[in-house]
């Protein structure tokens, strides 16, 4: 071993057997350095310059993939495929595949053809921060549309600045993106639902290829199809904030099926959802973007909600 190569390992064991700074685990903190996190974590799940330490090899993996690293995501989907310190689960292994895939990492992809189907459920160390109590009341009790969106937590003051940045673009009111994500994923970017809706607004594939969404679990461009979508269901329902909720859940072509809300609960209490975080029942609209749907005529203001 040469004397440099001696110095860069005392100093990376050095520096891990320090205390890491703690990513928290209600926050869904955004990890500012994907590389520095995964070296950390390669060497505790190989012993390299520190001693071997498993457990917390996938702690790290799991912070830096909740914050959407896909080196980090594979990583784990390796572990699990392969039963390195954990119990083998294939549903697990492929659950990460799937989101680094989804980034375009083709080893990701390569190895969805050994694990067969991903699990529907989330795993604990990727599950989405419950939003403080603090900022839901503020959302609630605003009555100005305009406000912006009250952030408290790492996950939502992220979200928010790129709504304010972007939601302009499109001509949609900061706050119904707020809610919609608020609805749809809870601020995680990495969400995957059993329908395959993927990333902070939920875009199934269909709907992420409709928009040019080509890596859904990237937060902006998962929030500029979001947008896009929403702009779009504005024009369509002519600004109808209830059937716009409606068809964002289960897709215009219900709402048109129904000439309303449809008769779904699921449906029912996310348009309700909606329209309580939203305060609104309209919003402005772009009618340049699209014809209004034909049934709009036969739609009556009672079946809103």
């Amino acid at each position: 071993m040469t004397r440099t190569t001696s110095l860069v390992t005392a100093g990376l064991a050095a520096c891990l057997a320090a205390p890491l700074p703690s990513v928290a685990r209600d926050d869904a903190q955004a990890v500012n350095d994907f590389g520095a996190m995964r070296l950390a974590a390669r060497s505790y799940e190989h012993g390299e310059g520190v001693a071997r330490d498993l457990p917390r090899a996938v702690q790290l993996y799991c912070d830096a993939a909740r914050a959407g690293d896909p080196e980090s995501q594979f990583s784990l989907g390796w572990i699990y495929a392969n039963g390195r310190g954990v119990v083998r689960d294939d549903p697990t292994a492929a659950y990460y595949f799937v989101l680094a895939a989804g980034q375009g990492h083709s080893h990701a992809q390569r190895m969805l053809r050994f694990v067969g189907e991903a699990t529907t459920v989330t795993p604990a160390c990727m599950e989405a921060p419950k939003v403080a109590a603090k900022a839901e009341e503020e959302v609630n009790k605003s009555e100005d549309v305009g406000q912006e969106p009250v952030a408290n937590t790492t996950a939502q003051r992220v979200v928010v600045e790129l709504l304010r940045k972007l939601a302009p673009e499109y001509g949609i009111n900061p706050r119904l993106a707020f809610a919609v994500i608020r609805a749809e994923s809870n601020f995680n970017p990495t969400a995957v639902s059993p329908k395959n809706a993927q990333g902070l607004m939920q875009l199934i594939p269909e709907t992420s290829a409709r928009f040019n969404v080509s890596k859904p679990f990237d937060p902006e461009q998962n929030i500029r199809g979001g947008l896009s979508y929403l702009r779009w269901l504005l024009a369509y329902f002519k600004g109808q904030v209830p059937l716009v909720a409606a068809a964002y859940n289960s897709g215009e072509g219900t709402v048109n099926k129904f000439r309303g809300i449809p008769p779904y609960a699921e449906t029912q209490s996310y348009v309700k959802r909606i329209v309580e975080l939203f305060k609104q029942q309209e919003h402005p609209y772009d009618e340049r973007v699209t014809a209004p749907s034909p049934e709009l005529p036969r739609i009556r203001i009672g079946k809103l909600m």
